[in-house]
């Protein structure tokens, strides 16, 4: 594959297919298979309170724009406030961004890793304006978050572009970003070793495989743009994902590979079931998301002979709220209440399999490897540098700038 032709300098113009790029992914070719030589990386998060006092305007800051009142956002705020209104994100990401660099060290790469989140501090315009300030204009965007939708990619992306915009930073910073990661090892292997250890727990003592269930997990959205996820029809690169979009597809693809790597280890799992479930759901009765939601899939398992069951978080990289609450609290009490004996698996975290594989990421951009060399365990991979035109849209607000793809 070649990587087209380039423009002259690093800074967004008009002209550019993709603004705010680098002059290597300016173009908007799918993998950048040409050398950066970017000068910080930016980990983007999501953000989370750390007191009780920040639990409500945290929750304004993720649902500003929607007129959503605070006595509707306490209804929400409660998850906070049973774990003293701290959320482990920040905490986790900071555990990461510490990995990331000693990771970077041990490798002997010369980049400074800078912490930004997108609804509370430390916000992303800090971590942008940090870096400029330190001379470092070129960066390589790594969110975290690994599937393909609006609001665990393009948001990040649009994040990025509105940042620079706002900041004043377009046209002297640049931000690509690493694909999607949903299939690379490092984000894979995790889940595979907790789903092993799951499995062959309850086959230690005795349970038959048939008797064995595991529900693959993740955050529901609203099928209108899970249908929007992944490159749209008329791209090049379009491919039919069936129901659920590339969102789906993806988590399908990888609880296959999950589930085929762990019958390797353990060939009575190739007799236990699984199936993906979907949580965390936020919209109006209305509005039709993506099903069928975990703890009704829980409650139906006994009538299909069903007696131990591993809920495995594959839609998330940390154990954050999502899953502290609707997994480790909801979907206990859901299994408890149906008589099953359950087993939450781990999130990837800072496992050092993990850690080395976004470095690795990061390594692929620094040398420019071609797609063809890069590692992932599904037949969709290895995603796009550059987001295509279209590709994840928020139906409710349209189009908004964004960096790291191709403007629609």
């Amino acid at each position: 594959m070649t990587t087209g032709a380039q423009n002259s300098s690093d800074s967004p113009s008009a002209q550019d297919p993709v603004p705010f790029a680098s002059e290597a992914a300016a173009s908007g070719v799918p993998h950048v298979e040409t050398p950066v030589a970017y000068d910080g990386i930016l980990l983007a998060g999501f953000g989370g309170p750390e007191g009780q006092d920040d639990v409500i305007p945290f929750l304004r800051n993720v649902t500003r724009g929607r007129g959503i009142p605070d006595e509707r956002l306490e209804e929400v705020a409660h998850h906070y406030r049973h774990f003293g209104g701290v959320s482990p994100i920040n905490a986790q990401n900071r555990a990461l961004k510490a990995a990331l660099e000693a990771e970077l060290a041990r490798r002997g790469i010369d980049l400074p890793v800078y912490w930004g989140n997108r609804n509370w501090a430390p916000y992303l315009e800090e971590a942008v304006k940090d870096a400029a300030a330190a001379g470092d204009t070129k960066l390589l965007g790594l969110a975290t978050s690994a599937y393909s939708s609006f609001s665990s990619c393009r948001q990040y992306r649009e994040d990025f572009a509105r940042v620079l915009t706002d900041t004043g930073l377009a046209g002297t910073v640049t931000i690509d970003k690493v694909r999607q990661f949903f299939d690379h090892p490092g984000f894979v292997q995790p889940f595979v070793d907790g789903v092993r250890d799951a499995v062959a727990g309850f086959l230690s003592d005795g349970t038959p495989p048939e008797a064995v269930r595991v529900l693959f997990s993740t955050h529901s959205i609203p099928t209108a743009d899970a249908e929007r996820s992944g490159p749209r029809e008329g791209d090049p690169a379009h491919r039919e994902f069936g129901e659920g979009g590339a969102y789906a597809a993806q988590h399908l693809a990888v609880g296959e590979a999950v589930m085929a790597a762990v019958a390797a280890e353990i060939p009575a799992a190739a007799r236990v079931g699984w199936e993906l479930v979907y949580q965390s759901r936020s919209g109006p009765p209305t509005q039709p998301w993506l099903e069928p939601d975990v703890n009704d899939a829980i409650a139906d398992l006994p009538g299909a002979g069903v007696t131990s069951v591993a809920i495995v978080p594959l839609g998330f990289v940390s154990d954050h709220m999502e899953v502290m609450w609707d997994l480790d609290t909801e979907a206990m009490e859901a299994a408890s209440e149906a008589g099953i004996r359950a087993v939450r698996t781990p999130t990837p975290g800072v496992d050092p399999v993990f850690v080395a594989g976004l470095i690795d990421l990061v390594e692929e951009r620094l040398r420019g490897t071609p797609a063809s060399e890069r590692p992932h365990r599904t037949e969709l991979g290895p995603w796009f540098d550059v987001c295509r035109p279209g590709c994840c849209e928020n139906i409710r607000a349209g189009f908004k700038p964004a960096a790291a793809g191709i403007a629609p």
